[in-house]
């Protein structure tokens, strides 16, 4: 496969990781510095706050509206209530990465990521995912874990590897998917269908929602087919990364 190149508890970014201070915060993200998150206390107004919140949305950067102790716990100083995590991955634009799946003769995959935010889950997902031969890792970008350090630390570098889009819907995005002619597949544990009796081989897109809540009712309502994993004893669920193991490895297995 040729690659595209153009809640558990997380733990607190490196300081040399993180951009202080609202003016600091425009520079990076007009010099295209690589952003993952901005944080914008709720108690801050004005001109500044006003160009973070244009900027960041021309650059698809999620801002965060938070209280101002979550900003002072990252334990730093002059942040004029606005802090910005350094990014780790670059994103791509998923219309460009199908383009460039199709025209090197592939059949697309992709996984998408609804409401997942244990990073170790995402790591997980993203090593089975790459290692299926998945193109793109499709994420929203709020409701997510951050692709920080310790995500990619658990992926073991396969968030380095595989190329990973970052929406502002996953509404949008089954409406591209089917504009491009790719079936979007939704895991969903009471479905009648069977993961065997899927055809993984056309091109396709599987969505896969988080333990608690799974995939959000709207979304789940757009895909072309919902499907199930068998199960003995009658069990209530599995870990998603596991789920998305064997269904992956359907997949791949239906490809070779």
């Amino acid at each position: 496969m040729r690659n595209f190149k153009p809640t558990t508890q997380q733990h607190r970014p490196k300081k040399n990781s993180l951009i202080i201070g609202q003016k600091k915060v425009i520079e990076a993200m007009n010099a295209g510095e690589q952003i993952e998150r901005i944080y914008l206390a709720n108690t801050v107004y004005g001109k500044q706050t006003d160009d973070i919140r244009r900027i960041a949305e021309e650059h698809l950067i999620p801002v965060n509206k938070v209280p101002i102790e979550k900003i002072n716990g990252f334990n730093i100083e002059d942040h004029d209530g606005c802090v910005a995590v350094k990014g780790k991955i670059k994103y791509q634009d998923l219309q460009q990465v199908i383009s460039f799946v199709v025209e090197s003769g592939e059949v697309p995959l992709f996984l998408i990521l609804d409401g997942i935010t244990d990073i170790r889950n995402i790591g997980a997902l993203a090593r089975t995912a790459y290692s299926c031969g998945v193109h793109a890792i499709i994420i929203p970008d709020k409701g997510v874990g951050a692709l920080n350090e310790d995500a990619i630390i658990t992926s073991a570098g396969a968030l380095e590897n595989i190329s990973v889009c970052r929406v502002t819907s996953l509404m949008k995005v089954v409406d591209d998917l089917h504009l491009n002619g790719i079936n979007v597949f939704a895991s969903e544990m009471t479905a009648e269908k069977k993961i065997f009796d899927l055809n993984f081989s056309e091109p396709c897109a599987i969505i896969m929602g988080s333990e608690d809540k799974g995939i959000f009712p709207a979304l789940m309502k757009v895909c072309d087919e919902q499907f199930s994993i068998p199960m003995e004893n009658n069990f209530e669920s599995l870990n998603v990364s596991v789920a998305a193991g064997m269904i992956l490895y359907e997949a791949m297995r239906q490809r070779i």
